[in-house]
């Protein structure tokens, strides 16, 4: 940061200035001062000239105007900014409220207590109330319209100073004694303030300042120490909040007067002044400091006693009040910011956000990028790449340095344990520096190399791409690849203070004025300098040559680093303090294409140096971002960051150096010879490539070719003897137009020789195919269809590009661009379009497979399938529909395509399925897919287990069904493939998956196939029994009762044998009854209580009813068995004896002929009676 005066103002009279304070808004300076005074003075800029911006602006007082109202002197001035209002106080207590009404301040309101003298005045941050503190501890709160909120008299203590919380929510006063209290906003006393900065201070001492920043403008970094309170003895400290047990404590050194931040709390002005041995005065000085303590320089002030100080509300000035005097210094900030390839990167904080905001400006496409980076320390720029230097984690101290393009992709980040304080960049490497020890990272960088920077590259990354030095190290550059932070931690008693590198050489800057040259990228110490000053800013220029060190002061010296002079000892050194030394210089910067050239900033002026003689000043107070070809490129920063979130395109300045500006004279006003004998002694590429252009444009090709030759544009040479080639002026006119980039004129000049060939190739070479189009279309003749399908296709791309699909299927379809035609319709998802054209291509094209791929994308498989087996790709078409589960569409390709995988593929989905426990879906794939016996044995299984379950009765029915109908299906399907056998009589004409099939059969157990339809049919009469019990057919339910003894495998035998009980008692046939209990009372699988509970029952009933059947029939004899055992009747469940009776065709159950009348399905399966 460097700083300089730039202005002074007189007070009329002599008289002596007291306060002094700038409206951060507005940007008016009230100043007090003895006998009354009090003015109103304000600075504005007043220029025509759009490159005088900012500080280089001339200033002029727009306003000076006396307020009269005050009679002692004015100690107290204050503003409030939200509601422009003026608070001022004199010695005799009067406060005078004033209001700018019309452009001139009035009287609003006065107040005088007539009893004590006012110390200190307050706003808080919204303006709203302002605090009044009085000698005698007299405090009034009062609001912005007049009105008191509330008062409170602090006895016997003396009161000189005040200030709010950000959050108005506590209040501070200092006392006379310098003690500091805290109050709520209620006037109630909390606590003393700790003051660790006046420990082991002895003597009378006084507050010279308290000011806290309310965070109006974002903090620098999270947690930032923001209030700062400085005593008259120089004891200052800078607390996070009113009860920071740890705050930043700094000796200034210096008797101070007053202290104030500037307007986003990153430095610390403190004014007063300090004791010069060598002369018996003081002198005044002006210290600044960050809220962390750091030193950022010291400004002298002439005059006697400065008495106050005041920020602008830019920050970028600074008012001291000095005797009767308003001095204005003028204020460079470090801002952090960089410039990388046409892109501006800066860096600034946000009130809303606790990261710094990094904004990467393109200057050239005006588009910008924004990044938000925490604990940001410092950016740095080389090339393309950017390094940004941030903190890693507030609790761990770690840094990382993050490399970024140009648009601020982070490419990659380097974590490292080494505060990064100085960071330098060359197109390899990043050196990173903390006071003591410097880090070097060979950064990867994915551009061309020229095959010495590889082989530097190569050997460098062998020895490791990371490694660390300690400043008292003397590095060979040989073995010294060790990466040990260990040095990093060392001491040293002279630490680094700056750092620059360049491709071969590394500078390292220490405090006390050594420099250390070494030799990159393989460290070796070559030289050490002493030079007699700290040097705060360290450059080389591009043949690293020549140093040039900017020291604390601003003040430039340059050295040479391999002169060999001899010292007046008569010894030979090499290195040479140069002649030239200017002052108040806070920038510069080296052209990057000469050794000799480079410009400076002095306060606000812009000097080119050739040689060590300076060009005429350019007025400006941009940042210097580049120096190449003859032209400086600057930026405005301080412009931007008034508004860094709309960076204008105006803050880019680019000043011509006076060679380039004379030859640009020559060529125009006298003529190309004399400006071509002027290049000639002062050589450049630039003024060769200007001569070239200004020939090529007088078609004077002998001395164009002779400039390109000299400025080496191989392109150039080129063209010229191309257009030497050409016979007509007029074509050579037109080309050469075309070169500088006039291509409407040069089309137009093509059109009118007749040549539209010409101005076609033309707008190919632009690219610019909508004008081809036009072209193409207004000729006479016809267009070279080619062509045209070339221009449709292109403006097509122009479309799909930007994602206009609608307007680039028109394109595409005239140019009979299939392939994008197919991207476009998928994209606007018209799949009709989309199948249209899959259907228009011939068989086997090669987009068939990417349209199908398509349309499986969207899941349309049908539209998918026919496109693969257009292409003759029916693996693809099965997977589609596998992939689709469309399994049933799956088994018929594959069967009539022959494939034999299919098997493998249900088996591997359905095992998937079952582990998910979607057994169903499984069984639902098999029967899609034609395996009837594996669905079968899957549904068994299901019924089986809901029958354990003791599910309804009706569903467990139900499940034991649909497990048969599959059987059923599968004998169907047996059948098929063995009447195919007999008529294909070849082995060959059989499917793959009857063969599958087949070899199944042979594997399966014939019990489940056989009597597939049991579990039916138990469940069906354990149904039907029951049935028949309650609608009171007894003797019907007591036979059908009796069949559910073959049953016992599938049904319970307590339930058979309950049920049977149940329908024999029920039935009066108590022989039945009486065995069915003697079952029961014998199972094993019941309780002893529950065969007591049977055996108890039994009793009760046969104690009354003998256990013999009333009537033994002969249907009752057939039921118990022998080996023609009759059918039953599956409606009713009696025996069939008569000859007529019904069969179902699908479970091959039969029902009594009389009985069938009375349904329209079968009872058991269920299907339809026919």
């Amino acid at each position: 940061m460097f700083f300089y005066l730039s202005k002074k103002i007189a007070v009329p009279n002599n008289v002596k200035l007291k306060c002094i304070s700038w409206n951060k808004d507005q940007g008016f300076i009230a100043c007090g001062g003895e006998d009354g005074l009090l003015k109103v003075l304000r600075l504005e800029t007043q220029t025509d000239d759009s490159k005088l911006r900012g500080l280089a602006a001339p200033s002029n007082l727009s306003m000076n105007q006396n307020l009269e109202g005050h009679s002692g002197a004015v100690q107290v001035v204050t503003w409030n900014e939200q509601y422009q209002k003026l608070t001022t106080s004199d010695q005799n207590g009067l406060i005078i409220v004033w209001m700018l009404y019309k452009g001139s301040w009035y009287e609003e309101m006065i107040n005088n207590r007539n009893k004590s003298v006012v110390r200190s005045m307050s706003w808080n941050a919204d303006g709203q109330k302002i605090c009044i503190v009085y000698e005698d501890g007299a405090v009034i709160v009062g609001s912005v319209d007049g009105n008191r909120i509330w008062g409170k008299d602090l006895k016997g203590i003396q009161l000189c100073h005040v200030t709010w919380s950000a959050d108005s929510k506590i209040l501070l006063f200092g006392m006379a004694n310098g003690e500091i209290h805290i109050y709520d906003n209620q006037g109630n006393f909390i606590m003393k303030m700790k003051l660790n900065c006046l420990v082991n201070v002895t003597g009378a001492i006084s507050i010279a300042g308290i000011h806290w920043y309310h965070g109006t403008e974002g903090y620098v970094e999270p947690d930032c120490p923001c209030l700062a309170i400085c005593f008259d003895n120089g004891r200052c400290q800078i607390m996070r909040h009113e009860n920071d047990q740890n705050p930043i404590l700094i000796d200034t050194g210096m008797y101070v007067v007053g202290i104030q931040w500037n307007h986003i709390g990153s430095v610390l002005a403190v004014a007063g002044s300090q004791k010069v041995v060598t002369q018996d005065k003081d002198v005044n000085i002006v210290q600044f400091y960050t809220p962390f303590g750091e030193h950022l320089g010291t400004l002298k002030v002439p005059g006697k006693q400065m008495c106050s100080l005041s920020w602008e509300g830019g920050g970028l000035k600074i008012a001291l009040a000095v005797d009767s005097f308003i001095y204005f210094a003028n204020i460079r900030p470090d801002y952090k910011w960089g410039y990388c390839s046409n892109t501006v990167v800066y860096a600034y904080t946000r009130p809303d956000r606790p990261e710094y905001c990094v904004v990467f400006w393109d200057t050239k496409n005006n588009e910008k990028f924004v990044k938000y980076v925490k604990s940001l320390i410092s950016i740095t720029t080389c090339g393309d790449f950017c390094i940004l230097a941030t903190k890693a984690d507030e609790n761990h101290p770690q840094f990382v340095l993050v490399l970024c393009n140009s648009i601020g992709t982070p490419l990659d980040p380097k974590y490292i344990d080494l505060v990064p304080l100085f960071v330098a960049m060359t197109k390899t490497h990043v050196i990173a520096a903390s006071k003591e020890a410097f880090y070097t990272w060979q950064y990867r960088v994915a551009k061309k190399l020229t095959a010495l920077e590889i082989n530097q590259i190569t050997r460098s990354r062998k020895e490791g791409r990371e490694r660390i030095y300690h400043v008292d190290d003397v590095p060979s550059g040989s073995v010294d690849g060790v990466f040990d932070y260990s040095k990093a931690i060392q001491g040293t008693r002279d630490p680094i203070c700056a750092i620059t590198a360049s491709d071969k050489t590394l500078i390292v800057g220490r405090e006390s004025g050594i420099i250390q040259r070494y030799s990159f990228p393989n460290v070796a110490l070559i030289q050490k300098y002493s030079l007699d000053c700290r040097a705060c800013q360290l450059s080389l220029n591009c043949n690293s040559s020549r140093l040039a060190i900017i020291d604390i002061a601003g003040v430039l010296t340059f050295f040479d680093l391999d002169t060999r002079v001899t010292d007046s000892t008569g010894q030979q050194v090499v290195g040479e303090l140069l002649k030239l030394e200017r002052k108040d210089v806070w920038d510069m910067k080296w052209a990057k294409d000469n050794p000799d050239l480079f410009a400076m900033m002095e306060k606000t002026r812009m000097y080119v140096f050739r040689n060590l003689d300076p060009e005429e000043p350019i007025q400006t107070s941009g940042y210097i971002c580049n120096f190449e070809d003859l032209e400086i490129k600057s930026v405005l920063l301080d412009e931007i960051l008034k508004n860094p979130e709309h960076p204008s395109k105006d803050y880019i300045m680019n000043f011509e150096i006076r060679s380039l500006r004379d030859s640009r004279a020559l060529i125009e006003k006298v003529g190309i010879e004399d400006a071509s004998q002027f290049i000639e002694d002062n050589p450049h590429p630039r003024l060769w490539r200007l001569l070239a252009e200004a020939a090529l444009q007088k078609l004077d090709l002998y001395t164009a070719q002779q400039a390109f030759v000299r400025c080496k544009d191989y392109q150039g040479i080129k063209f010229v003897k191309r257009l030497g080639n050409l016979q007509s002026e007029s074509m050579k006119q037109a080309e050469v137009i075309a070169y500088f980039g006039r291509f409407e004129e040069a089309e137009r000049m093509y059109l009118d020789m007749d040549r539209r060939d010409l101005a076609i190739g033309l707008r190919l070479k632009l690219g610019d195919w909508f004008r081809v189009l036009q072209l193409l279309k207004t000729g006479s003749g016809d267009a070279d269809d080619s062509l045209l399908e070339q221009a449709h296709n292109a403006i097509g791309d122009y479309f799909a590009d930007r994602q206009k699909w609608l307007n680039a299927v028109q394109y595409y379809v005239k140019g009979r661009n299939q392939e994008r035609l197919a991207e476009c319709y998928y994209m606007l998802e018209d799949y009709e379009g989309l199948e249209n054209l899959a259907n228009s291509l011939p068989e086997n094209h090669k987009l068939l497979p990417e349209i199908a791929r398509m349309f499986v994308r969207v899941g349309m498989c049908e539209q998918a399938v026919s496109a693969f087996l257009k292409c003759n790709q029916p693996k693809s078409a099965v997977d589609t529909c596998v992939h689709l589960n469309q399994w049933n569409k799956a088994v018929e390709l594959a069967k009539s395509h022959s494939m034999k995988e299919i098997g493998s593929l249900l088996a591997r989905y359905a095992s998937h399925l079952l582990e998910k426990n979607k057994t169903l879906d499984a069984i639902e794939l098999y029967r899609k897919a034609s395996y009837f016996f594996d669905a079968a044995k899957l549904m068994y299984k299901i019924a089986d287990e809901e029958a354990k379950k003791r599910t309804k009765p009706l569903r467990v029915k139900k499940l034991y069904v649909l497990s048969a109908l599959l059987i059923e299906q599968y004998h169907e399907q047996m059948k098929n493939a063995q009447r195919g056998k007999v008529k294909g009589k070849s082995s060959e004409a059989t499917s793959a998956l009857a063969g599958l099939l087949e070899e199944e059969v042979l594997s399966t157990s014939s019990r489940f196939t056989d009597n597939a339809w049991r579990g039916a049919e138990a469940y069906h009469f354990f149904i039907l029994a029951q049935r028949q019990l309650y609608e009171g057919y007894v003797d019907t339910a007591l036979k059908t009762a009796l069949h559910l003894r073959d049953y016992e495998d599938i049904i319970p035998s307590v339930e058979i044998y309950s049920l049977l009980a149940l329908c024999a008692c029920a039935s009066r046939a108590f022989g039945t009854c009486s065995k069915a209990f003697i079952k029961l009372e014998s199972l094993e699988t019941l309780t002893i209580e529950q065969k007591q509970q049977y055996e108890d029952l039994a009793l009760e009933i046969f104690t009354k009813h003998t256990p013999k059947d009333n009537r033994k029939s002969e249907l009752n004899s057939l039921l118990e068995g022998g080996e023609g055992k009759l059918p039953t009747c599956i409606a009713t469940g009696s025996p069939i004896i008569e000859y007529q009776f019904w069969v179902c065709k699908v479970c091959k159950h039969y029902v009594l002929a009389q009985e069938i009348s009375n349904y329209n399905f079968c009872p058991l399966c269920h299907s339809s009676v026919e």
